[in-house]
């Protein structure tokens, strides 16, 4: 939807009324992912995809109807072996597609959730796609703020705490609940289309324990690079086919990458010469976890030289040294475990305690 968002902020502008199709899931080989979007509007104009051709005449009939209806439909297009002629996809794949109306009146955060994807914001929005909720209700989920409702006081909670956690990790999806957001329920099917790029995971020093990090992030949804001044170690074939690979100095790559407060990164070299002056860099700006790998004698002496390079109480803080939580981790893919849970815990305010030591609500209201 990102890319005919410009055609339909015009559209609302103008309190034209238009047909929304959005694929919500698909299996097999389908031509286009979740998110995908093709619009109808005024004069039959259409903007946008849902599968590179096959099913766009039936789409685009879809939309007239939903608006004229002012009700949403969905739709699945497969591939039919019985009728060559039907319509449906010549790739053998499945999609599911929600064609709704929007209006001023129907989706009055739409023109704020547009807004925020043309200056980056991010923003998630929530769509009710099946169930025993008004099809097409949308709730527009911010970092800090929520417009609309999917018909449920429990409901947008739930979801609101999902939204945020798919934003988080730029993630795109249906969620399952009951009528009123029970979990572990699936009478109510919700898509969240998160517009915000994954974030990024910044590993330095190509080591086992790089890899095993490496695999975890690219796991959890992050865009991950790892960097090491070494061609030797810094070798794409160590690493999984997701993970960038970068041959450069660790402070001078880093001082040139842009990073937000979502980036994560882990400095696994633990030897002076690579990690104190990128670790200068890396606590000077904007991150949400900076971890360290190292012995507590080692960090010891990386924070002397810290101090020594001049950074202040504030910014030596925010290290996290010796990396990880306490799990008794071992093996490259145990500490790499270890790493995770921090970044997760630090992330939703998580304790790192075993939940049979806890008490009270395990999900908060901001909490995934």
């Amino acid at each position: 939807m990102r890319e005919i968002l410009p055609v339909l902020e015009r559209w609302y502008a103008a309190r034209v009324p238009f047909g929304l199709a959005t694929v919500v899931s698909v299996s097999r080989s389908a031509p286009r992912d979740p998110g995908a979007a093709m619009a109808v509007g005024p004069d039959d104009e259409v903007a946008g995809s849902v599968s590179g051709g096959c099913v766009e005449g039936a789409v685009f009939e879809l939309a007239q109807d939903v608006v004229a209806s002012g009700e949403a439909r969905l739709a699945t297009f497969g591939y039919s072996d019985e009728d060559a002629f039907a319509v449906g996809l010549t790739c053998g794949g499945e999609i599911t597609v929600l064609v709704r109306p929007v209006t001023h009146e129907s989706d009055p955060a739409f023109g704020a959730v547009a807004a925020s994807v043309a200056s980056g914001e991010p923003v998630t929005l929530a769509t009710v796609v099946d169930g025993p909720a008004p099809r097409g209700a949308t709730l527009a989920v911010w970092p800090h703020t929520v417009v609309g409702s999917l018909g449920a006081p429990g409901l947008d909670v739930a979801v609101t705490a999902d939204a945020r956690g798919e934003l988080a990790l730029g993630a795109t999806g249906t969620r399952h609940y009951g009528a009123n957001g029970e979990r572990r329920e699936d009478a109510v099917t919700v898509f969240l289309h998160s517009f915000a790029p994954p974030p990024r995971m910044l590993v330095f020093g190509a080591i086992d324990y790089a890899a095993a990090v490496a695999r975890i992030g690219a796991f959890l949804g992050y865009r991950v690079t790892v960097c090491d001044a070494r061609p030797v170690f810094a070798t794409p074939k160590r690493f999984p086919d997701a993970v960038e690979v970068v041959v450069d100095w660790p402070h001078r790559y880093l001082r040139g990458t842009d990073t937000d407060e979502r980036t994560v990164i882990c400095v696994l070299t633990h030897d002076p010469k690579f990690d104190v002056p990128l670790l200068e860099e890396a606590l000077r700006r904007p991150a949400a976890y900076i971890g360290a790998m190292g012995s507590r004698r080692t960090h010891d002496d990386r924070l002397a030289r810290l101090v020594e390079a001049g950074l202040s109480d504030a910014e030596l803080s925010r290290l996290r040294s010796p990396v990880g939580l306490d799990l008794g981790a071992r093996t490259p893919e145990e500490v790499a475990v270890s790493v995770a849970a921090e970044i997760v815990a630090l992330r939703w305010g998580g304790t790192g305690q075993p939940l049979t030591a806890t008490a009270g609500a395990i999900h908060t209201a901001g909490s995934a």
